[in-house]
């Protein structure tokens, strides 16, 4: 998919955001597993004030969902881009950390018990997630099924 390709997918669903938990952007087939590649009003309000909505940046880590999540590389080293886990226990807590777990997660009304329950699935199911390029990293929530996933994207962290 071109980063062309990627606008327009997010430009034919941006008007449909405000009323749904998620809206998916497209849906993509990697070692034939399914992964829908969802986004939230609560991440177009978040990326559009800090100016990155559609920028070339932001549809290049969105384009990254390609790579699927991988179970045996489930946690990044780093220079790695596709799908990764993220973890309470990392320590020095960094601001990814704060972002899903205590804005999002561990937050009431922040919109999670809204992407579960149309997700069909409980919180604690919802595995918190990045999807990282070189110059982003798009947080969200995975949840894995036998033959797809559906990562619901939730905020970003540029640092």
């Amino acid at each position: 998919m071109t980063l062309e390709e990627v606008k327009n997918c997010i430009e034919s669903i941006e008007e449909q955001l405000p009323n749904c938990p998620f809206v998916v952007a497209w849906t993509e087939v990697r070692n034939k597993h399914i992964i829908h590649l969802a986004l939230t009003e609560r991440l177009h309000k978040k990326a559009k004030k800090a100016h990155i909505w559609k920028s070339p940046h932001f549809l290049s880590t969105l384009k990254n969902v390609e790579y699927g999540f991988d179970q045996s590389h489930a946690r990044s080293r780093g220079g790695t881009d596709g799908i990764f886990l993220l973890d309470r226990n990392f320590h020095p807590k960094n601001e990814m950390m704060h972002k899903i777990f205590d804005q999002y997660i561990d937050k009431e009304e922040s919109g999670i018990e809204e992407v579960a329950q149309a997700l069909n699935a409980d919180i604690k199911d919802l595995l918190p997630v990045r999807l990282v390029s070189h110059h982003m990293r798009l947080l969200g929530v995975l949840l894995r099924k036998e033959i797809e996933d559906w990562l619901v994207l939730v905020d970003f962290d540029d640092n």
